[in-house]
């Protein structure tokens, strides 16, 4: 309550003026629409004067039109400015209890703080006495709290600040890094998976199933051709007849025979029969044999291999390793009068950077080194390929044959 202003409050003077304005708002809309209509209608008297045909119209049913839409006008703007004013007062109705509220709750928190001071001091609140010197100390000490508890505020609304900014500084790097980790991932997963699965079973038999084979024993053989590694557990259909540019698509269903002129022996013949797989693959790769002699540099001098062939069981026994470039396709023919077999993998694990070379001869059967001929069809000797077969090509390499069409 105010004597200057006749003991109306500051929100009743407010919603007076809201009020007032509503009014000579709504007034002056109803003088621009009388003002527009009694030119619609002047012209269109006069459009009428000009048109011989039209009857004349009297002057009082254009007043009771004009009145009417008036009216209509008046009604309808009375309602939109009377809502408007209605809701402007609410809106400051609720700010206000608002702002009371908040200023309760301050009063509330100052009070308490002062009584736990007062507590302190050793001032009794019961009996209602106090100093000037007392009642200046609890002045000051609420001031102190009062700005003991903005600087809190401005501090945590900083602190809050600088996360905030750290946080959107940190959104770009982290989603920049990610890609880069993908990335990467996409690209040499197969240097972390692959030394891993050269001590895991790369075939889909159990470790405990295969198992060092007796040659001396007699037993029936399957006429699936096999190879077979007991020391690491490989197990593995071998596909024979596969010409030069089929090598790498066969290797997705097991290991593939590789036949060049001068090593293009079977097994049991005289000469090298060689014998190439994948050592490594990325994790996603659906091909269930990437990893099929990722553990071949295990095999040391005296480990011995099995081929089963045509329902014969061809024992070999490791007799040397190399590691040669992978342009070295002529390391492939060796001058020998004994069946021979050579195992061909990408070394280091991961890479396809050289190739491994694992032979051995063949040890059971027993064979005449005078009978080389065979029934199988003979290699073309003008056909000379410039590089052996490599491991499944890595993320960039597979974009790269797909971009040039390879």
């Amino acid at each position: 309550m105010s004597s200057e202003n006749g003991g109306q409050s500051s929100s009743d003077l407010q919603r007076q003026a809201a009020a007032t304005i509503a009014r000579r708002k709504v007034l002056a809309a109803y003088a621009e629409s009388a003002r527009k209509s009694a030119k619609k209608m002047n012209e269109n008297d006069a459009h009428m004067k000009n048109e011989p045909v039209s009857p004349k119209i009297n002057s009082e049913s254009w007043k009771k039109y004009h009145s009417a839409w008036q009216n209509y006008y008046q009604k309808y703007y009375s309602e939109y400015y009377s809502k408007a004013a209605r809701t402007y007062i609410e809106k400051e109705k609720l700010k206000e209890a608002r702002e009371k509220a908040e200023e309760e709750e301050i009063l509330s928190s100052l009070t308490r703080s002062s009584a736990r001071l007062s507590k302190k001091s050793g001032l009794s609140l019961g009996t209602g006495v106090e100093n000037d010197s007392g009642a200046s100390e609890n002045s000051a000490n609420e001031s102190s709290i009062l700005d003991d508890l903005r600087l809190k505020i401005r501090k945590k609304a900083t602190k809050n600040a600088k996360k905030s900014r750290r946080k959107r500084h940190l959104i770009p790097i982290l989603a920049g890094a990610s890609v880069v980790l993908l990335i990467l991932f996409l690209q040499y997963n197969r240097l972390i998976f692959a030394p891993i699965m050269a001590y895991v079973s790369p075939g889909n038999a159990p470790a405990s199933e295969i198992e060092a084979i007796d040659p001396t024993v007699t037993q029936t053989i399957s006429a699936e051709p096999r190879l077979i590694i007991p020391k690491l557990n490989v197990d593995v259909p071998i596909r024979f007849g596969i010409p030069l540019s089929g090598v790498m698509s066969a290797m997705n269903n097991g290991v593939a025979h590789y036949r060049i002129a001068g090593a293009s022996a079977y097994p049991g013949e005289v000469g090298n029969f060689v014998i190439t797989g994948h050592s490594a693959g990325d994790v996603y790769s659906s091909n269930p044999y990437k990893y099929i002699f990722s553990g071949l540099e295990r095999l040391d001098d005296g480990d011995l291999i099995y081929v089963n062939y045509e329902s014969v069981r061809y024992t070999y026994r490791v007799i040397k390793k190399e590691v040669v470039e992978p342009s070295n396709v002529k390391s492939l023919v060796m001058d020998t009068d004994k069946p021979l077999i050579t195992l061909v993998t990408c070394t280091p694990l991961g890479t396809s950077r050289y190739r491994l070379l694992v032979t051995a001869e063949q040890i059971s059967p027993s064979f005449d080194s005078t009978n080389e001929t065979s029934d199988h069809p003979t290699v073309d000797q003008s056909t000379t390929e410039e590089m052996l077969p490599a491991n499944e090509p890595s993320f960039f390499e597979g974009i790269w044959n797909w971009l040039t069409g390879n």
